[in-house]
């Protein structure tokens, strides 16, 4: 920062030129398209879809606003948006809405840069201060966007006519920056007004005072579908504000899913007790998240967040540590049992539509059982399984669940090779190469045995599983 001008003659001559923020951003944007990197880093999943009509957007210079269900990373874009400002900008000293050196718009900047001329003093603002956000809620006040008329300015002897006595607001607070507006459906018709009127006349009346302010601006709001078209509405001309509307949407396929579970969920470790999510137990919770948003005992119009993956595989592995910390092991790895801690995190991110009432668990338990069920066919191999029935119609038989200890599971795979063979292809499903230990081998288990039951194959009574009596 000591390196920077320090008064406009020093910013002259360092050869900094002013031009708009859309400018700013479709510069820093078109560096980063050249170079082969995405706009920001941390969504994943829109790479085909959502990235390039944003990249088209702001290359046009547009004024954005995200359309989608809740949990599809709108405001995490929409604040990523700030990497592509200049890390530093200039503006007159003092100012409160960021003036431009070169072109001051308060009444503080003009008269600053009057007075002193090339003496003018320049501080400089970190990108991360050049972003306002505004929650749409029905509350929400031209005072708050726009600005009002302080009585404390005017209680020291100005007048109201005076252009000092204004308190800004929001709106204007983020002159050459980006501003967002949150779920904007809810913002009442007159103060879409009044927003239209700052952002588009570049004037605004306060208290019968009429101000020019020319900001600089970049727009971007996000909207539910939903509220979008029922609970609330954007008046046409605001609409026509925007330059671009684009879809947002939910992970198309688990493997997406997966990924974005990987990079939100809290690590949970506790002293020496570490926890591992298999990844067929991952793709198990991924399955149930895509199978919820195609179910029709689910609302799909209140969605079906991300934000489910995410918590439902942390309650799981929060299970399985609660297991191991009460059994006494290192290391706990999740297992099928554990997924009986879903409706915990399940049951307040979506809504069951059942026309009859206290059915919710019984649609969650099935739900879960077929995402189970799907995966355990995609990653288990028949050949080896059918040596493992045959077993079991000898005789065999095994419990499973909370209550049994991962070493009891793992000698069930000794005593019968073709289980013990199986569980290893599906341990070293994820690429692992080191010698998987007793709390693996018994998930593992655990996983093929409740497969070969939800498969028919196997009968499953209090967690024991056991040949079934009767043909299929």
């Amino acid at each position: 920062m000591h390196e920077h001008p320090a008064t406009l003659s020093e910013l002259r001559r360092s050869g900094w030129t002013s031009v708009p923020v859309k400018e700013e951003i479709r510069r820093n944007a078109v560096a980063r398209i050249m170079a082969g990197r995405p706009l920001f880093d941390g969504v994943i999943g829109y790479e085909d879809t959502v990235m390039p009509q944003l990249e088209n957007a702001l290359l046009a210079g547009h004024d954005v606003i995200f359309l989608g269900e809740r949990g599809q990373a709108k405001t995490r874009m929409i604040r990523s948006l700030i990497g592509l400002l200049d890390e530093w900008m200039p503006v007159v000293a003092g100012s409160e809405i960021h003036d431009d050196p070169y072109h001051p718009v308060s009444a503080h900047a003009r008269h600053l840069v009057a007075d002193q001329g090339d003496d003018t003093p320049i501080d400089w603002v970190h990108r991360s201060r050049r972003y306002g956000e505004k929650l749409a809620t029905p509350d929400t006040s031209i005072a708050d966007l726009i600005g009002e008329v302080d009585p404390i300015k005017v209680a020291e002897g100005r007048y109201l006519s005076d252009e000092l006595t204004l308190h800004y607001g929001l709106v204007p607070r983020t002159n050459r920056g980006i501003f967002a507006i949150n779920e904007i459906p809810d913002l009442s018709e007159r103060i879409q007004v009044g927003l239209l009127n700052v952002l588009e006349e570049r004037d605004v009346q306060i208290r019968g005072y009429q101000i020019s302010l020319p900001l600089d601006l970049l727009l971007v709001a996000s909207a539910n579908p939903e509220d979008y078209t029922n609970r609330g509405r954007i008046i046409t001309p605001l609409k026509d504000r925007f330059g671009s509307q684009i879809r947002t949407h939910y992970p198309l396929d688990a493997d997406t899913e997966i990924d974005i579970m990987r990079q939100e969920a809290r690590p949970l470790t506790v002293g020496e007790v570490g926890v591992n999510v298999p990844h067929y137990l991952e793709r198990v919770i991924a399955t149930f998240s895509q199978l919820a948003r195609g179910s029709s005992q689910v609302n799909q119009r209140s969605g079906v967040s991300v934000r489910l993956s995410v918590s439902n595989v942390e309650v799981v592995g929060a299970n399985a540590l609660r297991r191991g910390l009460r059994s006494g092991e290192q290391r706990a790895v999740a297992r099928v049992s554990d997924l009986e801690a879903l409706p915990a995190a399940t049951s307040g991110k979506i809504e069951i539509e059942s026309f009859e009432e206290g059915r919710d668990g019984e649609i969650l338990e099935h739900l879960v059982k077929s995402a189970t069920l799907t995966v355990f066919r995609e990653v288990a191999d028949p050949v080896r399984l059918t040596d493992v029935v045959t077993a079991f119609e000898a005789g065999a038989s095994a419990r499973a669940g909370e209550g049994v200890a991962s070493a009891d599971l793992a000698a069930v795979a000794s005593s019968i090779p073709a289980l013990a063979e199986a569980a290893d292809a599906l341990i070293a499903g994820d690429g692992s190469t080191g010698t998987p230990g007793q709390a693996d081998i018994a998930a593992a288990v655990e996983f093929l045995l409740e497969g070969l039951h939800l498969s028919k194959r196997l009968n499953k009574d209090a967690d024991t599983y056991r040949a079934r009596k009767s043909p299929r």
